[in-house]
């Protein structure tokens, strides 16, 4: 039987806010975050991380450095486990040409989601996604999965595009103050088993 997932957007989300995040020492967990991945674990749902990290084909930084720092955001926020990073490195203008393409995994595309639930044998239709932008609920609607948007980050800026009611926007089912808060609607309004 496939298995409930929450997948969480990275920056803004999971941890602060930094523009191109392009030095380890930068790295700044917002203080909820290894509480609630862990409340996630308990609860029996497979925690995985879906990010744009265009810095890398844009040139900023590399592949290497990326799986650096969510080596250093597993460290920080154990024992809470995140199961999988799935990120996409792809521009269409990338500056690095072999991270050129019009790929199907930058969000809102839901390629990572989708590979996710293939690889790991998660459970789309049992599934959340939570993020601080409108293309984290675009691509979590997209991959069949309830999705939220938090405060944190762009959040608050992304709130008030989705309160204009901008015919292009796809509304969150939930808008929260921040990932802590988006866990807690999650076990309130589900089950993962």
């Amino acid at each position: 039987m496939s298995r409930p997932a929450v997948f969480l957007d990275r920056d803004g989300t999971l941890i602060e806010e930094r523009g191109y995040l392009q030095r380890l020492q930068h790295l700044s967990i917002f203080p909820w975050t290894g509480d609630a991945v862990r409340l996630l674990n308990r609860a029996g749902y497979a925690v995985v991380v879906i990010s744009n990290q265009s810095g890398v084909a844009r040139g900023l930084f590399d592949e290497a450095f990326v799986q650096e720092v969510h080596r250093e955001i597993d460290r920080r926020i154990a024992p809470a486990k995140i199961e999988a990073y799935f990120y996409c490195p792809h521009l269409t203008d990338a500056r690095v040409a072999q991270y050129q393409a019009a790929c199907d995994c930058r969000k809102p595309k839901p390629g990572l989601v989708v590979r996710a639930c293939q690889e790991l044998g998660l459970d789309p239709s049992r599934s959340f996604m939570v993020g601080d932008r409108l293309v984290d609920v675009e691509c979590g609607r997209a991959a069949g999965v309830r999705s939220l948007l938090v405060r944190t980050g762009h959040g608050a800026h992304e709130e008030e595009r989705a309160a204009a009611d901008i015919p292009a926007v796809v509304p969150p089912d939930a808008i929260l103050n921040n990932l802590m808060e988006a866990v807690g609607w999650i076990l309130r309004s589900s089950s993962p088993s």
